[in-house]
Protein backbone atom coordinates (compact mmCIF):
# COMPACT_ATOMS: atom_id res chain seq x y z
CA UNK A 1 0.00 0.00 0.00
CA UNK A 2 1.33 3.41 -0.94
CA UNK A 3 1.81 6.19 1.57
CA UNK A 4 -0.85 8.86 1.12
CA UNK A 5 0.19 12.34 0.04
CA UNK A 6 -2.43 14.77 -1.18
CA UNK A 7 0.04 16.47 -3.52
CA UNK A 8 -1.15 18.63 -6.39
CA UNK A 9 -3.86 17.08 -8.50
CA UNK A 10 -3.22 18.00 -12.17
CA UNK A 11 -6.96 17.78 -12.85
CA UNK A 12 -7.67 20.71 -10.50
CA UNK A 13 -9.41 23.50 -12.35
CA UNK A 14 -8.72 27.21 -12.11
CA UNK A 15 -9.51 28.79 -8.80
CA UNK A 16 -7.44 26.51 -6.57
CA UNK A 17 -5.38 27.88 -3.75
CA UNK A 18 -2.20 26.22 -2.44
CA UNK A 19 -2.14 25.70 1.32
CA UNK A 20 1.01 25.06 3.33
CA UNK A 21 1.05 22.28 5.90
CA UNK A 22 2.83 19.07 6.89
CA UNK A 23 2.07 17.89 3.35
CA UNK A 24 1.64 20.25 0.40
CA UNK A 25 -2.12 20.50 -0.11
CA UNK A 26 -4.33 21.71 -2.93
CA UNK A 27 -7.78 23.18 -2.48
CA UNK A 28 -10.22 24.39 -5.10
CA UNK A 29 -13.56 26.10 -4.98
CA UNK A 30 -16.53 23.73 -4.98
CA UNK A 31 -17.96 25.23 -8.17
CA UNK A 32 -14.95 23.84 -10.06
CA UNK A 33 -15.43 20.34 -8.64
CA UNK A 34 -19.19 19.82 -8.81
CA UNK A 35 -22.42 20.96 -10.38
CA UNK A 36 -24.55 22.82 -7.85
CA UNK A 37 -28.32 22.68 -8.36
CA UNK A 38 -30.02 25.23 -6.11
CA UNK A 39 -33.56 24.30 -5.09
CA UNK A 40 -36.68 26.20 -6.01
CA UNK A 41 -40.15 25.92 -4.51
CA UNK A 42 -43.18 25.52 -6.79
CA UNK A 43 -46.58 26.97 -5.76
CA UNK A 44 -48.15 25.16 -2.78
CA UNK A 45 -50.96 23.98 -5.07
CA UNK A 46 -48.42 21.64 -6.71
CA UNK A 47 -47.84 19.65 -3.50
CA UNK A 48 -49.60 16.43 -2.53
CA UNK A 49 -49.27 13.71 0.09
CA UNK A 50 -50.01 11.00 -2.48
CA UNK A 51 -46.91 9.28 -3.93
CA UNK A 52 -48.69 8.78 -7.25
CA UNK A 53 -48.87 12.55 -7.73
CA UNK A 54 -45.23 13.11 -8.66
CA UNK A 55 -41.67 13.08 -7.38
CA UNK A 56 -40.98 13.05 -3.65
CA UNK A 57 -40.30 16.66 -2.69
CA UNK A 58 -37.92 18.04 -0.06
CA UNK A 59 -38.22 21.63 1.13
CA UNK A 60 -35.42 21.52 3.70
CA UNK A 61 -33.92 19.33 6.41
CA UNK A 62 -37.19 18.35 8.10
CA UNK A 63 -37.23 15.06 6.15
CA UNK A 64 -33.50 14.34 6.50
CA UNK A 65 -32.51 11.01 7.98
CA UNK A 66 -29.17 9.63 9.13
CA UNK A 67 -28.05 9.27 5.51
CA UNK A 68 -31.06 9.73 3.22
CA UNK A 69 -34.42 11.52 3.50
CA UNK A 70 -37.88 10.15 4.20
CA UNK A 71 -40.20 12.35 2.10
CA UNK A 72 -43.64 13.42 3.30
CA UNK A 73 -44.92 15.32 0.26
CA UNK A 74 -44.82 14.94 -3.51
CA UNK A 75 -44.78 17.38 -6.40
CA UNK A 76 -46.08 16.84 -9.92
CA UNK A 77 -43.85 19.43 -11.57
CA UNK A 78 -40.80 20.25 -9.46
CA UNK A 79 -38.68 23.05 -10.89
CA UNK A 80 -35.40 21.67 -9.59
CA UNK A 81 -34.50 17.99 -9.25
CA UNK A 82 -31.76 16.14 -7.38
CA UNK A 83 -30.59 12.95 -9.05
CA UNK A 84 -29.98 9.69 -7.24
CA UNK A 85 -26.49 9.86 -5.73
CA UNK A 86 -26.43 13.66 -5.42
CA UNK A 87 -25.36 15.13 -2.10
CA UNK A 88 -28.17 17.18 -0.55
CA UNK A 89 -26.87 20.28 1.20
CA UNK A 90 -28.95 22.58 3.40
CA UNK A 91 -28.69 26.29 2.52
CA UNK A 92 -31.09 27.44 5.23
CA UNK A 93 -30.89 26.91 8.97
CA UNK A 94 -29.41 24.60 9.98
CA UNK A 95 -26.96 25.52 7.20
CA UNK A 96 -24.61 22.76 6.03
CA UNK A 97 -26.63 19.69 7.02
CA UNK A 98 -25.97 16.81 4.62
CA UNK A 99 -27.92 13.87 3.23
CA UNK A 100 -27.69 11.68 0.15
CA UNK A 101 -30.38 11.45 -2.52
CA UNK A 102 -31.23 7.74 -2.72
CA UNK A 103 -33.64 8.45 -5.60
CA UNK A 104 -34.76 11.45 -7.62
CA UNK A 105 -36.20 14.26 -5.49
CA UNK A 106 -37.74 17.62 -6.21
CA UNK A 107 -35.88 20.13 -4.04
CA UNK A 108 -37.13 23.39 -2.57
CA UNK A 109 -35.28 26.58 -1.77
CA UNK A 110 -33.94 25.24 1.52
CA UNK A 111 -31.62 22.78 -0.26
CA UNK A 112 -29.16 22.43 -3.07
CA UNK A 113 -27.98 19.26 -4.80
CA UNK A 114 -24.23 18.80 -5.26
CA UNK A 115 -23.23 16.53 -8.15
CA UNK A 116 -19.47 15.80 -8.19
CA UNK A 117 -17.68 16.01 -11.53
CA UNK A 118 -15.67 13.08 -12.87
CA UNK A 119 -12.48 12.69 -10.86
CA UNK A 120 -14.02 13.87 -7.59
CA UNK A 121 -15.44 10.71 -6.11
CA UNK A 122 -18.83 10.93 -4.41
CA UNK A 123 -17.69 9.26 -1.21
CA UNK A 124 -14.68 11.54 -0.89
CA UNK A 125 -16.85 14.57 -1.78
CA UNK A 126 -19.22 13.61 1.05
CA UNK A 127 -16.41 13.82 3.59
CA UNK A 128 -14.78 16.84 1.95
CA UNK A 129 -18.06 18.75 2.35
CA UNK A 130 -18.18 17.81 6.03
CA UNK A 131 -14.70 19.31 6.40
CA UNK A 132 -15.56 22.45 4.40
CA UNK A 133 -18.98 23.37 5.75
CA UNK A 134 -17.76 25.28 8.85
CA UNK A 135 -16.62 27.96 6.38
CA UNK A 136 -20.29 28.88 5.92
CA UNK A 137 -20.50 30.06 9.51
CA UNK A 138 -18.86 33.24 8.31
CA UNK A 139 -21.31 33.97 5.49
CA UNK A 140 -24.68 32.98 6.99
CA UNK A 141 -27.20 35.78 6.53
CA UNK A 142 -30.75 36.61 7.51
CA UNK A 143 -32.38 38.13 10.57
CA UNK A 144 -35.02 35.45 11.17
CA UNK A 145 -33.10 32.43 9.87
CA UNK A 146 -29.63 31.69 8.65
CA UNK A 147 -29.23 31.21 4.92
CA UNK A 148 -26.47 31.09 2.34
CA UNK A 149 -26.56 31.97 -1.36
CA UNK A 150 -25.46 30.03 -4.45
CA UNK A 151 -22.23 32.01 -4.56
CA UNK A 152 -21.42 31.10 -0.95
CA UNK A 153 -21.82 27.38 -1.62
CA UNK A 154 -19.89 27.56 -4.89
CA UNK A 155 -17.01 29.38 -3.23
CA UNK A 156 -16.52 26.75 -0.54
CA UNK A 157 -12.87 25.71 -0.53
CA UNK A 158 -12.70 21.92 -0.80
CA UNK A 159 -9.85 19.42 -0.74
CA UNK A 160 -8.35 17.81 -3.83
CA UNK A 161 -6.56 14.46 -3.88
CA UNK A 162 -5.51 11.81 -6.38
CA UNK A 163 -8.16 9.18 -7.19
CA UNK A 164 -6.35 6.56 -5.12
CA UNK A 165 -6.04 8.90 -2.15
CA UNK A 166 -9.73 9.83 -2.38
CA UNK A 167 -10.74 6.19 -2.19
CA UNK A 168 -8.35 5.49 0.71
CA UNK A 169 -9.58 8.49 2.70
CA UNK A 170 -13.23 7.61 2.08
CA UNK A 171 -12.64 3.99 3.12
CA UNK A 172 -10.86 5.11 6.29
CA UNK A 173 -13.53 7.63 7.28
CA UNK A 174 -16.40 5.27 6.50
CA UNK A 175 -14.83 2.74 8.86
CA UNK A 176 -13.67 5.05 11.67
CA UNK A 177 -16.76 7.28 11.81
CA UNK A 178 -18.96 4.16 11.90
CA UNK A 179 -17.19 3.17 15.13
CA UNK A 180 -17.72 6.61 16.64
CA UNK A 181 -21.32 6.69 15.45
CA UNK A 182 -21.99 3.36 17.16
CA UNK A 183 -20.69 4.80 20.45
CA UNK A 184 -22.82 7.92 19.99
CA UNK A 185 -25.92 5.83 19.27
CA UNK A 186 -25.34 3.70 22.38
CA UNK A 187 -25.00 6.77 24.60
CA UNK A 188 -28.09 8.36 23.06
CA UNK A 189 -30.04 5.19 23.89
CA UNK A 190 -28.92 5.51 27.51
CA UNK A 191 -30.05 9.15 27.52
CA UNK A 192 -33.45 8.09 26.20
CA UNK A 193 -33.74 5.45 28.94
CA UNK A 194 -32.85 8.02 31.60
CA UNK A 195 -35.52 10.38 30.25
CA UNK A 196 -38.04 7.52 30.21
CA UNK A 197 -37.19 6.62 33.81
CA UNK A 198 -37.50 10.26 34.88
CA UNK A 199 -40.92 10.53 33.26
CA UNK A 200 -42.10 7.28 34.84
CA UNK A 201 -40.99 8.41 38.32
CA UNK A 202 -42.79 11.73 37.93
CA UNK A 203 -45.98 10.17 36.56
CA UNK A 204 -46.20 7.63 39.36
CA UNK A 205 -45.52 10.22 42.07
CA UNK A 206 -48.03 12.84 40.86
CA UNK A 207 -50.84 10.33 40.27
CA UNK A 208 -50.38 7.80 43.11
CA UNK A 209 -48.16 9.52 45.68
CA UNK A 210 -45.47 7.82 47.76
CA UNK A 211 -47.61 5.46 49.85
CA UNK A 212 -48.18 2.23 47.90
CA UNK A 213 -50.90 1.21 50.38
CA UNK A 214 -52.99 4.38 50.12
CA UNK A 215 -56.68 3.68 49.32
CA UNK A 216 -57.59 4.66 45.77
CA UNK A 217 -60.69 6.04 44.09
CA UNK A 218 -61.72 6.44 40.48
CA UNK A 219 -60.90 9.96 39.30
CA UNK A 220 -63.72 9.86 36.77
CA UNK A 221 -61.25 10.77 34.01
CA UNK A 222 -60.43 7.83 31.68
CA UNK A 223 -56.86 8.93 30.89
CA UNK A 224 -56.07 9.54 34.57
CA UNK A 225 -57.62 6.45 36.18
CA UNK A 226 -57.38 5.98 39.94
CA UNK A 227 -55.88 8.48 42.38
CA UNK A 228 -55.44 8.35 46.18
CA UNK A 229 -58.87 8.64 47.81
CA UNK A 230 -57.94 11.69 49.89
CA UNK A 231 -56.59 13.71 46.92
CA UNK A 232 -58.63 16.41 45.22
CA UNK A 233 -59.14 16.89 41.51
CA UNK A 234 -59.09 20.56 40.51
CA UNK A 235 -58.96 22.74 37.45
CA UNK A 236 -55.89 24.95 37.25
CA UNK A 237 -57.99 28.12 37.30
CA UNK A 238 -58.99 27.24 40.86
CA UNK A 239 -55.43 26.82 42.14
CA UNK A 240 -53.51 29.59 40.40
CA UNK A 241 -53.36 32.26 37.73
CA UNK A 242 -52.13 32.18 34.12
CA UNK A 243 -50.46 35.39 32.89
CA UNK A 244 -49.64 36.13 29.24
CA UNK A 245 -46.23 37.71 28.63
CA UNK A 246 -45.02 41.15 27.65
CA UNK A 247 -45.84 42.77 24.32
CA UNK A 248 -43.24 45.27 23.17
CA UNK A 249 -42.19 47.20 20.09
CA UNK A 250 -38.91 46.29 18.36
CA UNK A 251 -37.86 49.87 19.06
CA UNK A 252 -37.85 48.97 22.77
CA UNK A 253 -35.11 46.36 22.37
CA UNK A 254 -31.57 47.18 23.43
CA UNK A 255 -28.41 45.29 22.57
CA UNK A 256 -26.08 46.27 25.37
CA UNK A 257 -27.85 44.31 28.09
CA UNK A 258 -28.75 47.48 29.97
CA UNK A 259 -32.50 46.83 29.86
CA UNK A 260 -34.70 44.10 31.32
CA UNK A 261 -34.11 40.56 30.10
CA UNK A 262 -37.20 39.11 28.39
CA UNK A 263 -37.37 35.33 28.65
CA UNK A 264 -38.37 33.46 25.49
CA UNK A 265 -38.66 29.83 24.37
CA UNK A 266 -34.92 29.75 23.66
CA UNK A 267 -34.30 30.40 27.36
CA UNK A 268 -36.10 27.19 28.38
CA UNK A 269 -34.02 24.04 28.00
CA UNK A 270 -34.49 20.65 29.65
CA UNK A 271 -36.97 22.06 32.20
CA UNK A 272 -34.42 24.71 33.25
CA UNK A 273 -33.92 28.42 32.60
CA UNK A 274 -30.84 29.04 30.47
CA UNK A 275 -29.65 32.64 30.25
CA UNK A 276 -28.28 32.45 26.71
CA UNK A 277 -29.49 34.04 23.46
CA UNK A 278 -30.86 36.84 25.61
CA UNK A 279 -33.08 39.72 24.53
CA UNK A 280 -33.40 42.96 26.51
CA UNK A 281 -35.95 45.78 26.43
CA UNK A 282 -35.86 49.29 27.81
CA UNK A 283 -39.38 50.09 29.00
CA UNK A 284 -41.64 50.06 32.04
CA UNK A 285 -42.53 46.49 33.05
CA UNK A 286 -45.77 45.90 35.01
CA UNK A 287 -45.17 44.06 38.27
CA UNK A 288 -47.29 41.08 37.16
CA UNK A 289 -44.99 40.64 34.16
CA UNK A 290 -41.89 40.32 36.33
CA UNK A 291 -40.97 36.71 37.06
CA UNK A 292 -41.16 35.53 40.66
CA UNK A 293 -39.35 32.65 42.27
CA UNK A 294 -41.59 29.60 41.99
CA UNK A 295 -43.38 30.72 38.80
CA UNK A 296 -43.74 28.14 36.03
CA UNK A 297 -42.71 29.68 32.69
CA UNK A 298 -44.44 27.99 29.74
CA UNK A 299 -43.91 28.28 26.00
CA UNK A 300 -47.51 28.90 24.94
CA UNK A 301 -47.25 30.02 21.32
CA UNK A 302 -44.85 29.00 18.56
CA UNK A 303 -44.56 28.07 14.93
CA UNK A 304 -43.25 24.71 16.14
CA UNK A 305 -45.76 22.35 17.74
CA UNK A 306 -42.91 20.60 19.56
CA UNK A 307 -42.16 23.72 21.61
CA UNK A 308 -45.69 24.19 22.96
CA UNK A 309 -45.85 23.32 26.65
CA UNK A 310 -42.09 23.40 27.20
CA UNK A 311 -41.64 24.82 30.69
CA UNK A 312 -39.26 25.59 33.54
CA UNK A 313 -39.47 26.63 37.17
CA UNK A 314 -38.26 30.16 37.92
CA UNK A 315 -35.50 30.17 40.54
CA UNK A 316 -33.77 33.02 42.37
CA UNK A 317 -31.36 33.60 39.46
CA UNK A 318 -34.19 34.11 36.95
CA UNK A 319 -36.59 36.04 39.21
CA UNK A 320 -37.23 39.73 38.51
CA UNK A 321 -37.00 39.32 34.73
CA UNK A 322 -39.84 39.59 32.22
CA UNK A 323 -41.22 37.15 29.65
CA UNK A 324 -42.40 37.58 26.07
CA UNK A 325 -45.90 37.50 24.62
CA UNK A 326 -45.38 33.95 23.30
CA UNK A 327 -44.81 32.79 26.87
CA UNK A 328 -47.20 32.32 29.81
CA UNK A 329 -46.45 32.25 33.51
CA UNK A 330 -48.53 30.09 35.83
CA UNK A 331 -48.44 31.49 39.37
CA UNK A 332 -49.68 29.32 42.24
CA UNK A 333 -48.73 28.38 45.81
CA UNK A 334 -48.77 24.76 44.56
CA UNK A 335 -46.20 25.30 41.78
CA UNK A 336 -43.44 23.15 43.26
CA UNK A 337 -45.79 20.16 42.85
CA UNK A 338 -47.51 21.40 39.68
CA UNK A 339 -44.17 21.77 37.92
CA UNK A 340 -43.88 17.99 37.94
CA UNK A 341 -47.48 17.61 36.79
CA UNK A 342 -46.63 19.92 33.88
CA UNK A 343 -43.77 17.59 32.97
CA UNK A 344 -45.84 14.41 33.02
CA UNK A 345 -48.29 12.76 30.61
CA UNK A 346 -51.13 14.46 32.53
CA UNK A 347 -50.17 17.67 30.76
CA UNK A 348 -49.76 15.96 27.37
CA UNK A 349 -53.11 14.17 27.58
CA UNK A 350 -54.84 17.53 27.71
CA UNK A 351 -52.89 18.93 24.78
CA UNK A 352 -55.55 18.40 22.11
CA UNK A 353 -56.68 22.01 22.22
CA UNK A 354 -53.17 23.46 21.85
CA UNK A 355 -53.15 23.93 18.09
CA UNK A 356 -55.48 26.01 15.99
CA UNK A 357 -55.89 26.29 12.25
CA UNK A 358 -53.53 29.26 12.16
CA UNK A 359 -50.90 28.78 14.86
CA UNK A 360 -49.86 26.37 17.56
CA UNK A 361 -50.80 27.82 20.91
CA UNK A 362 -51.71 27.01 24.48
CA UNK A 363 -54.34 29.58 25.40
CA UNK A 364 -55.07 30.80 28.92
CA UNK A 365 -58.53 29.26 28.55
CA UNK A 366 -57.05 25.85 27.73
CA UNK A 367 -54.53 26.08 30.56
CA UNK A 368 -57.16 27.16 33.09
CA UNK A 369 -59.41 24.28 32.08
CA UNK A 370 -56.83 21.57 32.71
CA UNK A 371 -57.62 19.15 35.53
CA UNK A 372 -54.90 18.07 37.94
CA UNK A 373 -54.79 15.77 40.99
CA UNK A 374 -53.82 17.71 44.11
CA UNK A 375 -52.71 16.09 47.38
CA UNK A 376 -52.71 17.97 50.72
CA UNK A 377 -49.87 20.49 51.03
CA UNK A 378 -47.66 18.40 53.37
CA UNK A 379 -47.91 15.48 50.96
CA UNK A 380 -47.09 17.76 48.02
CA UNK A 381 -43.92 18.84 49.81
CA UNK A 382 -42.93 15.24 50.53
CA UNK A 383 -43.48 14.23 46.89
CA UNK A 384 -41.47 17.23 45.64
CA UNK A 385 -38.57 16.44 48.00
CA UNK A 386 -38.56 12.78 46.93
CA UNK A 387 -38.67 13.65 43.21
CA UNK A 388 -35.89 16.23 43.51
CA UNK A 389 -33.65 13.67 45.18
CA UNK A 390 -34.37 10.96 42.61
CA UNK A 391 -34.18 13.25 39.59
CA UNK A 392 -30.95 14.94 40.66
CA UNK A 393 -29.14 11.63 40.27
CA UNK A 394 -30.68 11.05 36.84
CA UNK A 395 -29.80 14.60 35.80
CA UNK A 396 -26.17 14.18 36.88
CA UNK A 397 -25.91 10.99 34.84
CA UNK A 398 -27.48 12.69 31.81
CA UNK A 399 -25.10 15.66 32.07
CA UNK A 400 -22.11 13.30 32.16
CA UNK A 401 -23.37 11.48 29.06
CA UNK A 402 -24.02 14.78 27.26
CA UNK A 403 -20.43 15.81 27.92
CA UNK A 404 -19.08 12.54 26.56
CA UNK A 405 -21.32 12.90 23.50
CA UNK A 406 -19.94 16.38 22.87
CA UNK A 407 -16.40 15.00 23.06
CA UNK A 408 -17.24 12.17 20.66
CA UNK A 409 -18.78 14.57 18.15
CA UNK A 410 -15.78 16.86 18.45
CA UNK A 411 -13.48 13.89 17.91
CA UNK A 412 -15.50 12.85 14.86
CA UNK A 413 -15.24 16.32 13.28
CA UNK A 414 -11.52 16.53 14.01
CA UNK A 415 -10.95 13.08 12.51
CA UNK A 416 -12.78 14.03 9.31
CA UNK A 417 -10.82 17.27 8.98
CA UNK A 418 -7.49 15.56 9.61
CA UNK A 419 -8.13 12.73 7.14
CA UNK A 420 -9.55 14.91 4.36
CA UNK A 421 -6.67 17.40 4.61
CA UNK A 422 -3.99 14.70 4.52
CA UNK A 423 -2.83 14.97 8.14
CA UNK A 424 -3.46 11.25 8.71
CA UNK A 425 -1.53 8.61 6.78
CA UNK A 426 -4.27 6.32 5.43
CA UNK A 427 -2.37 4.89 2.49
CA UNK A 428 -3.50 5.03 -1.13
CA UNK A 429 -5.35 2.50 -3.25
CA UNK A 430 -4.10 1.59 -6.71
CA UNK A 431 -5.73 3.18 -9.74
CA UNK A 432 -7.33 -0.15 -10.69
CA UNK A 433 -9.30 -0.03 -7.44
CA UNK A 434 -10.82 3.35 -8.29
CA UNK A 435 -12.36 2.66 -11.66
CA UNK A 436 -15.80 2.60 -10.08
CA UNK A 437 -17.31 4.63 -7.28
CA UNK A 438 -19.18 3.08 -4.40
CA UNK A 439 -22.30 4.93 -3.36
CA UNK A 440 -22.05 7.08 -0.25
CA UNK A 441 -22.61 4.91 2.79
CA UNK A 442 -21.98 1.72 0.78
CA UNK A 443 -19.23 -0.52 2.06
CA UNK A 444 -16.14 -0.46 -0.19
Amino acid sequence: MKTFRTGRDPSAAAGGEGVSGPVQEKRVRLKFRAHIEMGQSPPSSEYSTAPADGLPFLQGTADFGVMSPTPQVYCGSPTKVARSGDILFSVRAPVGELNVADQEYGIGRGLCAIRPHAGWHRRFAWWALHEARPQLGFVSTGSTYEAVATEDVGNLSVEVATPGAQRAIADYLDRETARIDALIAAKERVLALLAEKRRALITRAVTRGLDPNAPLRDSGIPWLGEIPAHWELKRLKHVGRAIIGLTFDPANTVTDGSGVLVLRASNVRDQRIVLEDNLYVSMEIPDDLRTREGDILICSRSGSRALIGKNALIDSASAGLSFGAFMTVFRSPHNAFLFYVFNSPLFDYQAGAFSTSTINQLTVETLNGMEVPLPPQPEQEAIVAWLRQKISGLHAAAVAIDRSLALLRERRSALIAAAVTGQIDVGETSDSDTEHQNNIGEKP
